[in-house]
């Protein structure tokens, strides 16, 4: 298994890196974390499982964000971060791939450092967060400030899902399962990432992307309002793709097995030319 050749540690500034599988490199910005920390435990073996299939044919990097992030970052500055450790490790451009958060994060350094980026896969992600989106990761923030363990996990679990049956089950179990679902026992850099997204929007600078784009997401996803975030980024990149998954949340996309096999598809397109 691709897990066999796994290596960890940090890149730049301090940003926690996992490395699995092997042939051409891809950069995989990673999703909203309880904190930057690198993963250990069941944490580790969940992000090498999500990168799995995609390590089969790729050297994954997984990037999280640094530790210590400034309280007022912005997007601007977390793909700085990013930018300055993929101008270390590769001698050109490389594929980059960003789900959830680690879209923003992608979308960002895209238009930032262009020279950086052969082609991008944005991932249950678009230009800003939906009206829905925005107004949960702000009641996420408010319960971490209160150290409410229970109520955070609960708030996170409902908006991964695509139906009120599903969320209200992943309601409660984010409730029962508390620090288990969601720790918040170092909770600044969380915080800080959040400020940054809830910024966030490159909606205005799409047009300036000249690297092939696939968007992909469901069409049910709360965080992007039900999938019309996806389709708006989409529209405005020139030549981008959107592939959008029917009935599918937040989770549901990004836990489903066409993803990587779509993703892996785009990256090769110019390979079977």
């Amino acid at each position: 298994m691709a897990g066999n050749n796994l290596e960890q540690g940090t890149l730049g500034r301090g940003l926690p890196f996992v490395k699995v599988g092997s042939g051409p490199p891809l950069v995989f910005a990673a999703g909203l974390t309880p904190d930057h920390k690198p993963p250990q435990g069941m944490d580790l073996r969940f992000q090498v499982m999500q990168l799995r299939s995609l390590a089969r044919r790729r050297t994954v990097w997984w990037v999280n964000r640094r530790q210590g992030l400034h309280p007022d970052a912005t997007m601007a500055d977390i793909a700085g971060d990013y930018a300055d450790a993929m101008r270390t490790l590769f001698d050109g451009p490389v594929d980059l791939m960003g789900i959830s958060t680690g879209g923003s994060v992608a979308l960002q350094l895209t238009a930032d450092h262009p020279e950086l980026v052969r082609r991008l896969v944005v991932a249950a992600s678009g230009s800003r967060l939906g009206a829905w989106g925005k107004a949960s990761q702000l009641r996420v923030a408010d319960q971490v400030r209160a150290r409410n363990v229970r109520a955070t996990a609960r708030e996170m679990g409902g908006m991964l899902a695509a139906t009120p049956r599903s969320r209200a089950a992943l309601r409660a179990m984010g409730w029962l399962m508390g620090s288990a679902f969601w720790p918040i026992d170092e909770p600044d850099d969380l915080l800080a990432t959040i400020q940054a997204e809830d910024r966030f929007d490159l909606t205005g600078r799409l047009g300036e992307l000249g690297v092939p784009v696939l968007v992909v997401g469901g069409d049910r996803d709360q965080y992007y309002d039900s999938g019309r975030v996806f389709v708006q980024t989409a529209d405005r990149i020139p030549g981008a793709r959107l592939i959008l998954y029917p009935g599918k949340g937040h989770l549901g996309a990004l836990s489903s097995k066409q993803l990587p096999r779509d993703v892996l598809t785009f990256l090769h397109e110019d390979a079977l030319r």
